[in-house]
């Protein structure tokens, strides 16, 4: 049988100074396995307006699975007010509630997470009582083999006991540096100290940690991988990260080695930084 994986969150317009972009990470997750040859679909929620109809139509027209994509009567489909510094790193605004704050529970998202190979969540989507118990529901009704948990910290839209409850139920997490730093109370500065702690703590079995331009660690299996990174001439960072999970959710589907996982992993996530936007034309082989 083939992989299937579950993206499950936000669905949003990136709105930069010069226009809009489909955006989320779970959107952007798996538009990327789609470019890598995965089974992916979304599972969201978008408002009944014309933003929400302009959604649907970029999903058909990118042959991305919207399903399990539902609609909102009242909450109105997420525009994001994205913001670059002199780095092009991104900061964003977020309003809230939306409609994706309001996924429920439904028998066909039942039915297809019990066909999943994996599913892939992270602690945005989980700020609202109402997506957060669908998730947390879902996991507990249904046993997806890998559950990746995608840290993806935005302020103010999260708190300690949601990420403690996210990551007690994955057995893949990944985070960048500064939720590292922010997530793991250590009195090591080490970052491989830092990662021991949060494996003792959770008992997860795959910890991937980026670290922008310099590349990005992973333990798994009780053995640390480490990769610098590729230098490139950085456009935006919006969905850089989103990249590298996807090529790292494949890569542990095919069960490829880690050392190989991560080096792909950075290589498309230096990539996507490298273009505007979260989801470039496909990198070529």
């Amino acid at each position: 049988m083939s992989n299937q994986v579950l993206c499950y969150g936000e669905v949003l317009w990136d709105t930069f100074a010069d226009g809009k972009q489909v955006g989320g990470a779970p959107l952007n997750v798996a538009r990327q396995l789609i470019q890598q040859g995965v089974s992916a679909s979304l599972v969201s929620r978008i408002g009944n307006d014309a933003l929400g109809r302009e959604l649907q139509t970029y999903l058909t027209g990118n042959k991305l699975a919207s399903s399990l994509i539902q609609t909102d009567r009242s909450l109105p489909t997420c525009q994001v007010t994205v913001q670059l510094d002199e780095k092009q790193q991104a900061t964003y605004v977020i309003p809230k509630p939306v409609s994706w704050d309001n996924i429920k529970l439904k028998d066909d998202l039942i039915e297809e997470a019990k066909q999943a190979s994996a599913i892939v969540f992270g602690s945005l989507a989980c700020r609202e009582q109402a997506s957060r118990a669908t998730l947390l529901n879902l996991l507990t009704e249904v046993k997806v083999p890998l559950r990746v948990f995608d840290v993806n910290l935005r302020h103010p839209h999260y708190n300690s006991d949601i990420i403690e409850t996210l990551a007690a139920i994955s057995n893949v997490v990944k985070m960048n540096e500064e939720e590292a730093d922010l997530l793991i109370r250590s009195s090591s500065t080490s970052l491989k100290d830092k990662i021991i702690e949060f494996q003792k703590k959770y008992h997860t079995k795959t910890i991937c940690v980026t670290r922008g331009e310099d590349g990005a660690i992973i333990w798994h299996d009780d053995k640390f991988y480490e990769h610098p990174g590729f230098k490139v001439q950085v456009v935006d960072t919006v969905g850089a990260g989103d990249a590298f999970l996807a090529t790292l959710v494949n890569g542990l589907l095919s069960k490829l080695p880690i050392g190989v996982i991560l080096e792909r992993a950075c290589k498309i996530g230096a990539y996507v930084a490298s273009q505007r936007g979260a989801n470039p034309e496909p990198m070529a082989k």
